[in-house]
């Protein structure tokens, strides 16, 4: 290791050599005759470096501190003018050297993460593999079913959910325990009402699937053209809606009031979307303006742990936890505003007694 400096320019010059030896004078730079070299008694001052490393120049800022470590000659101006430059462009690749040597020695701490991420992604992947299976044939079937259904049960189609509630079933129960609460708070099948949930994540549709009324979910336009899925929320009477489009809420809005008076429920998720940290959002006025102007109750429900199980932008992955829901009692009124804080305060109220 050799060792180059002077005090009053503040620079310190390291550089790996493969000489072992020390018991002679070592020149680092030599320009016509002028040499700056370090003493033979000196130690390294930089300890180990990786091979990646060697041969390497690192300059740092020093203070003066009053000793002098090298012998410098007479024309020590015209050396260093020329060593600053050299020095300045070494200091930039001999940097990034030293810190790259300092990573490989240091490794990864969290090595056990992705193994924790793998088992998630191939839950995820048996998930999805298992839904399209079920989709396919039980697709099939409320293709058979549907002239039936639009002949006996064209607002309701009573029978497209029951075939709904068995694929969704059939894809949470290898990977959930879902636990219900409140069950008998549910209105009579028959009996129009406007459900509203808290919506944390991708499986809350199924989730609610599962409960086994026929209402009505809003659902962007865009996925309807997905294949299998999207032709059977057609089937099933799925109301569509684009978003930021006035005219499709205003034909939303219609739709939903038509269903009401048909005898039909319908579902809104009052957030408007999900909640990507787990707390619970501001409810807008649309649901509960429907409920006061046909006068049906408003049905809160409750969603307790499926945003941890698959989180808002990684629905490829199917974390393990308990999944519960809470029917809340129905709420009856002609204010809106009363509609909206009642359902807001019972359901934020049972997200935070669960912790």
């Amino acid at each position: 290791m050799e060792v180059a400096s002077h005090p009053s320019h503040s620079i310190l010059c390291y550089k790996q050599s493969r000489l072992p030896s020390t018991s002679s004078l070592l020149p680092l730079f030599t320009q016509k005759g002028l040499t700056i070299g370090c003493s033979p008694r000196r130690r390294p001052i930089l300890g180990k470096l990786s091979n990646s490393a060697c041969h390497s120049v690192l300059c740092i800022p020093r203070k003066p501190v009053g000793i002098s470590w090298c012998d410098v000659d007479a024309k020590e101006e015209f050396v260093r003018s020329y060593n600053d430059v050299r020095l300045h462009n070494q200091h930039k690749s001999s940097r990034h050297t030293v810190v790259h040597c300092g990573l490989v020695e240091t490794g990864t701490p969290d090595e056990a993460l992705p193994e924790v991420n793998m088992v998630s992604k191939v839950r995820g992947l048996c998930f999805y593999a298992i839904t399209a299976f079920n989709a396919i044939y039980l697709f099939a079937l409320m293709v058979v079913a549907h002239p039936f259904v639009l002949l006996l049960d064209r607002y309701r189609r009573r029978a497209q959910f029951f075939i709904a509630k068995i694929w969704a079933t059939f894809a949470l129960t290898p990977f959930l325990n879902i636990k219900f609460e409140g069950l008998e708070n549910l209105p009579p099948p028959d009996v129009p009402a406007v459900y509203v949930s808290n919506h944390q994540s991708f499986l809350d549709i199924y989730v609610l699937l599962t409960i086994g009324r026929p209402y009505k979910f809003i659902s962007k336009t865009s996925i309807f053209v997905i294949p299998i899925i999207g032709w059977a929320m057609f089937l099933l009477g799925v109301i569509p809606l684009k978003r930021m489009d006035s005219k499709s809420q205003l034909e939303c809005l219609k739709r939903c009031i038509y269903l009401l008076k048909k005898g039909s429920s319908v579902f809104f998720f009052p957030e408007g979307t999900r909640s990507k940290d787990g707390k619970l959002g501001d409810f807008k006025k649309g649901a509960f303006s429907l409920a006061a102007k046909t006068n049906v109750p408003v049905v809160p429900i409750t969603l307790i742990g499926t945003g941890k199980i698959m989180p808002v932008g990684k629905e490829g992955i199917l974390n393990t936890g308990p999944v519960k829901v809470v029917i809340h009692k129905p709420i009856e009124g002609t204010d809106t505003e009363t509609l909206r804080r009642e359902s807001r305060n019972i359901i934020a109220e049972a997200l935070n007694c669960q912790g």
